[in-house]
């Protein structure tokens, strides 16, 4: 049995998922990665991680639904990391509001989100 943190990325632009994932499994993290919120919720109701970071914009399901779902449906407190593009200042501060702990803005820095991701998981 694996002591690893595990950490659900919901992301649908695979380049940036397979760099964080790349980056977060080179310091110890189990990853699951899902293309889009529903699978993002698939994964978080079967793995329960420790962590969840999610885009706010993808398909079918979108990171402010994952957030909602989390905090209302799950009743999780589970650390959700947040990142957008920039210039949503309005989709960041509804995810504050729906219970998402942080926030970045992309293109994201790769050592930045370690550092965060640490933080999170203390």
């Amino acid at each position: 049995m694996s002591n690893k943190k595990k950490i659900v990325l919901a992301e649908d632009n695979s380049v940036l998922s397979l760099l964080l994932k790349f980056r977060l499994e080179k310091d110890g993290y189990q990853l699951f990665i899902a293309v889009n919120g529903k699978e993002a919720i698939d994964f978080i109701e079967t793995e329960d991680p420790d962590l969840i970071l999610t885009d706010v914009m993808m398909d079918y399901v979108s990171g402010l639904e994952v957030i909602s779902h989390v905090r209302n449906q799950l009743e999780s407190k589970t650390p959700i990391l947040v990142f957008s593009s920039s210039g949503q200042e309005e989709m960041v501060l509804k995810a504050f509001n729906l219970g998402a702990n942080d926030f970045m803005s992309k293109p994201l820095s790769p050592n930045e989100l370690s550092i965060r991701v640490k933080r999170m998981l203390m």
